[in-house]
């Protein structure tokens, strides 16, 4: 079939491969000019399987409000908040019930396994080289980081998640740069997640997809999809539409407009996260790996020569205007941390700083599956984890399109869960 993608991002681009694999004529329209460019560019990089979990839990509605006083705190509402942004934490806050979000959990862990398992076979049968490490480490300040962990912990055992509980001394040994002067109590290890540069692999596998024939179309804003034809897709500046066998929608926020005039109405918010990435100063000094510091939310991630340190989650405001308090938080947990690590000149010139918006649903996992309309397609919505669960997606996608049966359980992920809800 001929089948257009719109977005190229994680998830527009390992779509593209695994339909072009499959002997698909692909062709991607990204409005940016590079692949990978807006929320897969300066993301943690964490690959964890069963820390992907849906951001609507139980407590979660208590813990936001007392974030709102505290100075780091891990999320955060900023203003302007629009009304598309009050509706979404609406429904945000009943899909916070038990019974949703066990299922919901379900539903994602079982896709974000399945998307390792796809992510490590295409690493080793395409031979890609990015900056990646093995293992994971969550910090624990004190014994009330411990405390509120447990429940997470049980999550892991019950998934056959290996890890281990460790001291300060024993995660010293696992990450000897770790700053001597800042005390905590101890560590949760899991040897068998990782570390990886998102936009490293989504550049490595575009080139695989394009030597299998798929096309990028690069500065190309597709605009909103006619209902009489939804796999005919304008291109603005082109004088006619292209025609299409299937599309597949991928482009991030952009979806929902994209999805409206066709009647398909996806409740996606915008929760920006931060990052600064810097130059290694001294490798001995760095982190080996990737690790969480629970308290505050924030990864600190090895990614070759650089640091990256990501995290925050924070609803409305301006896209373009970066929260300083938000930035103060990532310097703050990297100093706490790995003061040695990073070349953080005066002028900041030799850092970035990013800000990104996941594009979310409210009650977590994404939409993944037929539109219920002939040859539209969807695959969005993967929030804060599309890394994690991009090949994963990507592979289901094709099988569904191909009429064949996923190697998953799809159970939940299709559109019909947000129409009753």
């Amino acid at each position: 079939m001929r089948i257009a993608i719109v977005g190229a991002g994680i998830i527009g681009v390992t779509t593209a491969y695994e339909l072009a694999a499959d002997g698909h004529e692909v062709t991607v329209f990204e409005r940016r000019s590079a692949a990978a460019e807006e929320t897969s560019f300066a993301n943690a990089g964490v690959v964890a399987p069963g820390y992907v979990t849906p951001w609507a839990a139980p407590g979660m509605p208590t813990k936001v409000a007392r974030y709102l006083f505290s100075q780091h705190a891990p999320v955060k509402l900023a203003l302007p908040l629009a009304g598309a942004d009050l509706a979404w934490m609406w429904k945000w806050l009943r899909a916070c019930r038990l019974e949703t979000f066990l299922a919901n959990r379900a539903r994602m862990q079982r896709l974000a396994f399945y998307s390792r398992e796809r992510l490590h076979h295409l690493t080793d049968e395409l031979q890609l080289d990015y900056d990646r490490s093995p293992g994971y480490m969550v910090l624990l300040r004190s014994e009330a980081d411990s405390k509120l962990i447990q429940p997470g912990l049980q999550v892991l055992r019950d998934a056959g998640v290996s890890f281990s509980e460790i001291s300060s001394a024993q995660a010293r040994l696992i990450e000897p740069a770790l700053n001597p002067d800042t005390q905590f109590l101890g560590a949760v290890h899991l040897p068998a997640d990782e570390v990886g540069n998102c936009r490293q692999f989504a550049l490595l596998l575009k080139k695989e997809a394009e030597a299998l024939g798929a096309r990028f179309e690069f500065n190309a804003n597709v605009a909103a999809l006619d209902p009489s034809h939804p796999a005919t897709l304008a291109v603005q500046g082109e004088p006619a539409p292209r025609h299409f066998d299937a599309l597949v929608v991928c482009a991030g926020m952009a979806s929902a407009n994209l999805l409206r005039p066709v009647g398909i109405k996806i409740p996606l918010a915008a929760v920006y996260g931060y990052s600064i990435s810097a130059p290694i100063r001294e490798p001995l000094n760095a982190p080996r790996s990737a690790l969480m510091d629970e308290r505050y939310k924030v990864a600190i991630s090895r990614l070759g020569n650089r640091v990256r340190v990501a995290g925050s989650a924070e609803i409305g405001g301006r896209p373009g205007v970066k929260r300083a308090a938000s930035i103060q938080t990532l310097y703050k947990v990297l100093h706490d941390w790995f003061p040695g690590a990073a070349q953080l000149s005066n002028t900041g010139a030799s850092v970035q700083e990013w800000k990104g918006a996941r594009p979310m649903l409210p009650d977590g996992p994404p939409v993944l599956g037929a539109s219920g309309i002939p040859g539209l397609w969807l695959n969005l919505g993967h929030g804060s984890s599309g890394w994690a669960l991009s090949c994963g997606s990507a592979r289901i996608l094709a099988d569904q399109i191909a009429g064949r049966a996923p190697g998953v359980d799809v159970d939940g992920l299709g559109l019909r869960r947000l129409t009753k809800a």
